[in-house]
């Protein structure tokens, strides 16, 4: 199977896409700035993927479910969204976000393909940076009183099993988005990190979180193991040469703020109002 990615592996959807296609031994291509016909129709939202050279798609769920994997139920997307909770945070120290950003750019290819791809990703970065924090001031999300509560609906399912993963013996659909959120937490560390290691109710979801990781130690984008103990190995990060390429991105995008602006309301205006609010 022929299969091309567009995203940056930040996003828990992302994520999703790449666990399952990994689980499946799937060989992908992973773009981390937007093909010209995605760019063109979505802007950098992401993932978008093409499978076998058809049509670019963005439905994460519909997705996994083409690769072979069960459907999940609305209830269920609901709760994988609740447990994103504290994504608004990733932007509190802009520096932190922007590093981080740039140490996950593109590393494999050519010098120039990667010099151009990180540079470009500066944009993507400023794009989301923005969305967050429009984010923060439309939406009003009330902070949670306690941001391990978020968890309790993997935890009570954990519990009840006696599977090693919340889909069964074997990974599923709701494994790879709820690891994915894990690694989403962890890529840039929010208050929800505190919780996933430090609250009492959630012990079976920690034991799973190391299930996960041990399954897919081989997989280049776990985050999550700088938090919980494991033999996998951390993302590699960008050198210091392109992420030098990033922020010279960075400072462009700083010194045409305006049209940067300008840039980032327009693609955001391709994209639904309810794929934002749930970012």
């Amino acid at each position: 199977m022929n299969v091309k990615v567009y995203g940056f592996t930040h996003s828990p959807w992302v994520q999703a896409v790449l666990l399952a296609l990994y689980d499946k031994e799937l060989e992908y291509d992973l773009y981390v700035r937007p093909p010209y016909e995605v760019f063109k129709k979505w802007g950098v939202y992401m993932p978008a993927v093409s499978l076998n050279e058809e049509p670019w798609e963005i439905e994460s769920t519909q997705i996994l479910t083409k690769l072979g994997y069960k459907s999940i139920f609305a209830d269920e997307l609901k709760a994988a969204n609740n447990s994103w909770q504290g994504v608004l945070h990733r932007t509190d120290n802009p520096f932190r976000f922007f590093l981080n950003f740039a140490r996950g750019g593109q590393i494999s290819g050519s010098l120039i393909n990667n010099t151009v791809t990180n540079f470009l990703l500066s944009f993507v970065a400023f794009y989301m940076f923005m969305l967050i924090n429009i984010g923060k001031w439309t939406l009003k999300q009330k902070e949670p009183d306690d941001f391990g509560d978020q968890f309790l609906y993997w935890e009570n399912i954990l519990y009840a099993s006696k599977c090693p993963f919340i889909d069964g013996e074997k990974p599923g659909t709701r494994d790879f988005i709820l690891f994915g959120v894990v690694q989403c937490h962890s890529s840039i560390p929010v208050p929800a990190i505190d919780a996933l290691l430090n609250d009492e109710r959630l012990k079976n979801l920690r034991r799973w979180i190391l299930t996960m990781q041990k399954r897919f130690q081989k997989y280049p984008y776990l985050y999550s193991v700088k938090y919980f103990g494991s033999d996998a190995s951390q993302p590699k990060n960008a050198g210091i040469f392109q992420t030098g390429v990033f922020f010279i991105g960075l400072f462009i995008m700083v010194l045409l703020l305006p049209i940067s602006i300008a840039a980032v309301l327009k693609l955001m205006s391709r994209v639904e109002d309810y794929r934002i609010k749930n970012f």
